[in-house]
């Protein structure tokens, strides 16, 4: 008896013959062809990018060169460190250097004047030996911004820390002092620079 075959039984077929060809894909060329081409991609387009970078870092080098030149020229005409070789000169020029700034800042010192100044001791070693000159003025508020602003943005760089301001309690004092009417206490100081003997030694334990 001759075999019929349905219509039913050709679509069946193709079914799982569609089925066996999916399954074939996924054992046998997704897993050893198709993920190992999918990382070959990744990879190369991942080499892309950092060469595309690198590419841009070279031609952004001569611009770099020309941007750190620049600064540090500019670094060289404001050096940070004070010029004096001890503790007792840098003092001595932080003293100099404040004068010069109030006399700028109220000729005279008609506005602002000098009441205290003193060295503070630093106690302990440090690489970069900090040179520290209590202050007190008597200043009237332009006179003392002027001041501030030239001690902080001259040459060497000298820093204001500890800063109080109080106004004077009655006006004829300022009067009689000549200067304006804050009383103005903060520690001025800068850095000297280090020695190869502090820059070499270890630091101690505590």
């Amino acid at each position: 008896m001759p075999l019929v075959v349905t219509e039913r039984d050709r679509w069946l077929a193709l079914a799982l013959l569609l089925v066996a060809l999916l399954l074939g894909y996924l054992v046998l060329v997704h897993p050893w062809w198709t993920v190992p081409m999918q990382d070959v991609n990744a990879r190369v387009a991942e080499l892309r990018d950092r060469e595309l970078r690198i590419r841009t870092q070279l031609q952004q080098a001569p611009q770099v060169q020309r941007e750190l030149a620049a600064a540090l020229a500019q670094q060289a005409q404001r050096p940070g460190f004070l010029p004096e070789a001890t503790v007792e000169l840098a003092t001595a020029g932080l003293v100099q250097r404040l004068e010069t700034i109030v006399r700028q800042a109220s000729p005279g010192n008609r506005s602002c004047a000098i009441a205290n100044q003193s060295p503070l001791a630093i106690a302990g070693r440090e690489v970069y030996p900090r040179v520290v000159v209590q202050v007190r003025l008597r200043c009237g508020a332009p006179e003392l911004a002027s001041v501030l602003h030239q001690i902080e943005s001259g040459s060497p760089r000298l820093f204001v820390e500890n800063l109080n301001i109080l106004a004077q309690r009655y006006a004829f004092q300022a009067s009689e002092s000549g200067a304006g009417g804050l009383d103005v206490n903060f520690d001025l100081y800068g850095y000297l620079k280090p020695t190869p003997a502090a820059v070499q030694e270890p630091p101690r334990a505590p």
